[in-house]
């Protein structure tokens, strides 16, 4: 059985405005709940949600120091002096650098971009990548992603006439950086309206500011918002307020009219042209862009999501989708080696936490194998190898956890750490690991309780199968583009029945694939597939009720559409309270 989860069913809101909603729209009851559940009372905010507008995307000078920026980019331009566009080697830096790049060169030939590398320069601004730069006769650096604390770096960088242009989203410390420009919505004297531009989002403002006072039309503009959704979605950006309409033009455009490069990882994914969700750029196109960072250099993904000419696009696709193959043979046997460790007791650490080492690993996966062992125990997990002759690894936490705090607490053990709430990344000396493994064990011991380590669903709404109609469907599909803030509903329907149909699938058949019959509507059935889940399979094949909760999604293959229940969990009937 998988780990077992904790339901919690929503509070559904005010009955008397759901009901108002409900038939001011002319909609299901569950979907004017679903709407207020999401801060939608009215029918004008009811009408804003379902039909997102470029016209309210806030003026990017709202943004502290973006007037500077556009000054300092302006003149760079002016002066025909050289411009380097600076951003990390995952998803979220790729496609950030490929979209500032790719506005600018239409403007100046006297441009060029830079990806650290992972395992020689780490995250962030490096001093190698701004020695690289003086060599190469830039005057300009702008960073994507990144910079907001490299305070000894932009004064290096100063020193050897460079100007900087920061536009990170990260934290800042008490001091900025004495850069030319400082864009982070994170300023506490920044007073911009959506304070959760991530990576991608920053770069993409001082596109739009560059746009706006230079008169330059908007379809030179918005054709970049196929890059930003793939930055969104894979970043997990909260897609509320100016983030959905960038997200939902995005999709569109992805989806419409995607750049070659972004079509040939389409391709590559199997994913059905004009059908993409942010689910397929999270797990399936995402991922590939990521490899090439993971297993090579990010500089082969801004490549990809730069070239002109499709047979450049497909060389880089090429390379690329090889990279995430070997990726994922790696990530599985990597995985498999920590499962094994834990469950053999040969981990460092497993009373309040996960903590395992190889100094073999691959450094390039250990985040993805924390993400995979926090799923299989769910406490707080670190993932070590070893890489330069230091121990660096990747942490991942569970729901309601600062992992962020809990690796703080151990700075003086760390050569340097960086994160987030629920993920991070730290690198430390070999000697100092077992006493880093001890005090981080005894602070989680103190700041975390049982129920925090129970996975929970939180259910939006309970659903009969008779409601979930083809109006009803079409309707939900609007609530599109889903993410944090605006997941995908997940509904509860009880009492249900496999059709006897019901079988293992997948390669070592760990998942179900079932029909679903509701007790109380035999008429209504619907396909379903349970991901992880088999271990359910004697009890469902016996003909036994069970309770599921899920979301609605659709399948397109070869051309053909199919309504089915993608299964989070599954209960017994006699296990529901």
């Amino acid at each position: 059985m998988a780990v077992e989860k904790k339901w919690i069913l929503k509070e559904s809101g005010d009955p008397e405005v759901v009901s108002r909603l409900s038939s001011e729209l002319g909609v299901d009851p569950v979907l004017a709940q679903l709407l207020v559940q999401r801060g939608v009372h009215t029918f004008q905010e009811a009408r804003d949600f379902f039909r997102p507008s470029l016209d309210n995307l806030h003026d990017p000078f709202l943004m502290k120091d973006m007037d500077k920026a556009v000054d300092r980019v302006e003149r760079a331009l002016l002066e025909g002096s050289k411009i380097l566009i600076y951003g990390d080697y995952d998803v979220d830096g790729t496609t950030a650098v490929a979209l500032v790049y790719s506005f600018f060169r239409r403007r100046t030939r006297r441009i060029g971009y830079y990806i650290p590398d992972r395992y020689d320069e780490g995250y962030g601004v490096s001093f190698k990548g701004i020695d690289w730069a003086a060599e190469n006769g830039y005057s300009l650096i702008i960073t994507l992603d990144c910079g907001i604390k490299a305070i000894e770096k932009v004064e290096y960088a100063r020193e050897k006439g460079i100007d900087m242009i920061i536009c990170d989203h990260h934290l800042p410390e008490d001091q900025l950086p004495k850069a030319v420009a400082v864009l982070d919505p994170k300023r506490e004297d920044c007073f911009y309206p959506c304070d959760d531009p991530r990576r991608c989002g920053v770069g993409f403002k001082l596109v739009q500011a560059y746009a706006q006072s230079h008169a330059i039309p908007s379809d030179e503009v918005y054709p970049l918002l196929d890059l930003l959704a793939v930055s969104i979605a894979s970043d997990l950006v909260s897609i509320v307020g100016e983030n959905r309409i960038l997200a939902h033009y995005g999709l569109k455009r992805l989806n419409e009219s995607p750049r070659c490069g972004l079509m040939a990882m389409i391709t590559l994914s199997g994913l059905e042209p004009g059908h993409l969700t942010i689910d397929d750029i999270v797990f399936k196109i995402g991922p590939r862009i990521n490899a090439a960072g993971r297993m090579e250099s990010g500089k082969i993904a801004v490549e990809l999501l730069t070239a002109l000419d499709d047979a450049t696009a497909e060389k880089m696709g090429n390379e690329i989708n090889r990279h995430n193959n070997e990726r994922k043979e790696i990530d599985r046997e990597i995985t498999q080696e920590a499962i094994e460790m834990v469950r053999e007791n040969r981990c460092l650490v497993f009373n309040n936490a996960t903590v395992v080492y190889n100094p073999d690993w691959h450094k390039g996966v250990v985040g993805i194998v924390a993400s995979r062992l926090v799923e299989a125990f769910y406490k707080p997990t670190f993932v070590f190898t070893k890489s330069n002759d230091m121990v660096t690894g990747s942490a991942r936490s569970v729901h309601g956890f600062d992992l962020y705090q809990a690796i703080e607490s151990c700075a003086d053990l760390l050569e340097n750490f960086g994160g987030h709430l629920y993920a991070a990344g730290l690198t430390l000396r070999e000697e100092n690991l077992p006493e880093f493994c001890r005090r981080i064990d005894a602070f989680i011991e103190g700041k975390i309780n049982p129920d925090m380590l129970v996975p929970i669903i939180d259910i939006d709404a309970k659903l009969g199968f008779s409601q979930i109609t083809p109006k009803f469907f079409r309707i939900l599909k609007q609530f599109q583009p889903f993410g944090p803030g605006n997941n995908s509903p997940v509904f509860i329907t009880e009492n249900v029945y496999d059709n006897g149909e019901g079988r293992r699938v997948g390669a070592d058949g760990g998942h179900l694939k079932l029909e679903l019959i509701e007790e109380s509507s035999f008429s209504h059935h619907i396909s379903a597939i349970a991901f992880n889940l088999a271990g359910f399979f004697d009890y469902i094949k016996a003909g036994n009720p069970i309770d599921v909760c899920y979301s609605l999604v659709e399948n397109f293959y070869r051309g053909s559409a199919s309504l089915q229940l993608r299964i989070k969990d599954i209960r017994e009937r006699e296990e529901m309270i």
